[in-house]
Order: structure tokens, then sequence, then C-alpha cells
């Protein structure tokens, strides 16, 4: 049995809920109306929730003053011992909590797991149900993980890297032609043998390392001179012989652009 994912239970609780003992109440009442017999601290859960049967249905809640991964964790530690997990935790104020991180909300659906939210007032209200469905796949997203993945030469970016700009395949395919280009003004076709999106990258320009000298003919900005400056080793590499076939023509990258 799973409760509705719509159901809210009204004020039972005036004040600030500031410790977690002042959510069980509200809890306890909220469960109360579905039919469970309710008890708190039971065998090391927060509060236990029983509907009689043959077996008896079993939940099991953990309190918090936030929903945070310390609660998420207590949950995984109780899930084999009932039939439900409610993590329950106060809604924020400014609205600003785990509650409204559709990445936390996914999270509780593919453990199975119900979210309930707390108001100030007392009220209860369910954010995410056990019965919900787990986050469909983007097979959309999975394809572009893929293609990136296979167009990068080599392996040019450490994981983790968070302030430097990320060595995407197109970056490396843009350092490509301003390392062809140092040596002098060439057009798209003479490029393309070692960048095979030559054209579509002169022509957008993203990064401002290229500058149209006549129609066809393009040139290096002082902005691509400091990039082969920046990544040396990395020009030297892209302008050498592709580790494999490129496939389809890349696209723009989706990150935040540097100034060179």
């Amino acid at each position: 049995m799973s409760l509705a994912p719509e159901r809210r239970f009204g004020p039972c609780h005036r004040g600030v809920l500031a410790l977690e003992t002042a959510l069980y109440l509200p809890i306890k009442r909220f469960l109360e109306t579905l039919g469970f017999a309710v008890k708190g601290e039971v065998g090391g859960c927060d509060l236990v929730a029983l509907r009689e049967g043959d077996p008896p249905f079993v939940v099991v809640g953990e309190l918090k003053l936030a929903f945070n991964l310390e609660l998420v964790l207590q949950g995984v530690d109780r899930a084999a011992a009932c039939d439900e997990v409610w993590l329950a935790a106060r809604i924020s104020a400014r609205g600003q909590g785990r509650e409204n991180d559709t990445r936390f909300r996914n999270l509780c659906r593919r453990l199975g797991f119900g979210m309930l939210g707390v108001a100030p007032d007392g009220a209860v209200s369910i954010l995410v149900s056990p019965a919900a469905p787990t986050p469909r796949r983007d097979p959309r997203r999975r394809s572009r993980l893929v293609d990136e993945h296979r167009r990068r030469r080599g392996d040019p970016a450490a994981g983790g890297s968070s302030r430097a700009p990320i060595m995407t395949a197109y970056r490396q395919q843009a350092l490509t032609c301003a390392a062809l280009l140092a040596d002098g003004a060439r057009r798209p076709r003479d490029l393309r043998p070692a960048a095979p999106d030559a054209a579509k990258i002169l022509r957008g320009n993203v990064y401002g390392w290229f500058e149209r000298l006549a129609p066809g003919l393009y040139g290096l900005t002082a902005a691509g001179e400091a990039a082969l400056r920046r990544w040396p080793q990395l020009a030297a590499a892209a302008a050498g012989p592709p580790d494999e076939d490129p496939g389809p023509a890349a696209s723009p990258p989706h990150e935040s652009l540097p100034a060179c």
C-alpha cells in the first residue's frame, strides 16, 4: 500500500519546527489518518507505522530538519526491514531546500523512498510517493555523451576539473585550425584533412580565435595565438593525424567560454 501522492494533512503544530522531535507529531497524526498505528524510536528508527494484516504492512519513517544525504543513507539502512521508507523533513522557508532539487527527488524515486514535507505550521504534504515511477532514461543525452567521448583525441581533460576550460572535441578541432593557421592564412578546405569541421568552426568563431581576411580566407587573431601558447602540447597533438574517424560534424560546446 502506497500513500496517495497528492494527500495533505492540515495544521497540527503551531510555531517553528526547530527540533527533529517537533516533526514527529505532525507525521504521526498524518499516518494515523491513513490507518496506521505509529510509535516513535522503535529498533533505532525514528518512527515505525503498522497497518494490520497478514503479514502487517510496515512503514519506517526517518526525520531530519532538512533533506540531506544522511537522511537518504538512514533510509537505505532501514529499507530491508520494512515495506516502505518515508523520509520527512522541514520544507525550506526560502524554497531552496533539497525538496525542490530534482536530482534529490529522482534519487528517492530510484530508491523507492517517499518524501514528506512538513511546513512551519505543521502541515504535512507528500513530495514524492514510493510508488512514483523512476525517471526515464534520456536517449538524446546518452547519445551526446557517447558522441563526445568518441570524438576526443586521447584523454585531454582530467576528471574533476572545475576551473580550467574543458578540452572538448570541438575545442580540440578549433586548436587544430589555429595551429595550422599559425603559419599563415588558409582556406577551410586546406584545413579539412586535419579538421573535418574547419569551415563550420571558422565561420562560427566561437572563441574569437579567427578572422576573415577575404572571402573564404581566414587568419589567426591575437586570442588564437594566446590559445596556442596556453595549450602548446595539445595544439601540436591536435594538428597531427586524427586517432579515428571523427564522424558527423561537431557542435559548439555547451560550456562557459574563456577569453582565449
